[in-house]
């Protein structure tokens, strides 16, 4: 049944018409009334009643679309661990296949970086169409993999101001509440990522930090390490800036 992400409230019995985005998407499929959809929310607030509602359609206007709402199912696809990408921009369109294939690997949320290596710097209106498209990248990868969770892609930043923000200038081993920093590195003394990760035999959240085509330079390497990221590797291998932090999601979270 076709998936449609809807942020609207939902509830069981009320009537709305879908979103632009998902409007068209149900005239493309050309469904008719009575077909029946699958709806979720998508959101991490309170009033998200999370799971998906079946719903059916009841009206097929010109450019709008109504449907029912049906019956709730508290159904989520979540992974067991919550991991966090601190990732380097990278280029053209491999930032969207990374922002996609980390949702349908189910990652938490996104945090595009704009690392000194990055060949595609964002800054103003631009960057803000970027989000915008890469939260759309993430919203049909949802809608395409079953999850009822979209994670949030949040506005480019650099490091440095990054460790600026509340919250985030360091972090204590001893604090079993905030994520467990990871750094991917090539620098000697690094540790497998099952080592790091293989005392936390619960599902501590992860904030795992990986650099763009060149990987980051060593001047932003010391500075995650000197707020609490530890260097780890994935293995012998030198991965694709796209690949490594899907190769860590898929150790992390299946």
């Amino acid at each position: 049944m076709p998936r449609f992400h809807c942020p609207a409230p939902l509830a069981t019995g009320a009537e709305l018409d879908l979103p632009p985005g998902a409007a068209r998407h149900v005239q493309v499929l050309r469904l008719q009334p009575g077909d029946g959809i699958t709806l979720f929310h998508g959101g991490q607030g309170a009033g998200d009643p999370g799971g998906e509602f079946d719903a059916t359609v009841v009206k097929m206007g010109r450019s709008d679309v109504r449907v029912l709402v049906g019956a709730h199912h508290a159904i989520e696809r979540e992974a067991p661990r919550a991991v966090h990408l601190l990732a380097g921009i990278t280029a053209n369109e491999r930032m969207d296949w990374l922002v996609e294939k980390a949702t349908e690997l189910g990652v938490a949320s996104i945090t595009p970086l704009v690392a000194e290596r990055s060949v595609l710097k964002l800054k103003g209106e631009r960057a803000d169409k970027k989000i915008a498209h890469w939260q759309a990248v993430a919203v049909a990868a949802c809608e395409q993999c079953g999850r009822n969770r979209v994670p949030v892609v949040h506005p480019a930043i650099d490091l440095a101001g990054w460790l600026r923000s509340p919250g985030q200038g360091s972090s204590s081993p001893e604090n079993q509440d905030r994520p467990q920093r990871l750094l991917l590195s090539l620098r000697p003394g690094t540790v497998p990522l099952s080592d790091a990760t293989g005392s936390e035999a619960g599902q501590r959240p992860v904030l795992f930090l990986s650099g763009p085509e060149g990987g980051l330079s060593p001047a932003e390497e010391d500075l995650a390490v000197q707020h609490g990221f530890a260097p780890v590797t994935l293995g012998p291998r030198v991965l694709r800036a796209e690949t490594a932090p899907l190769a860590a999601l898929a150790a992390l979270t299946l």
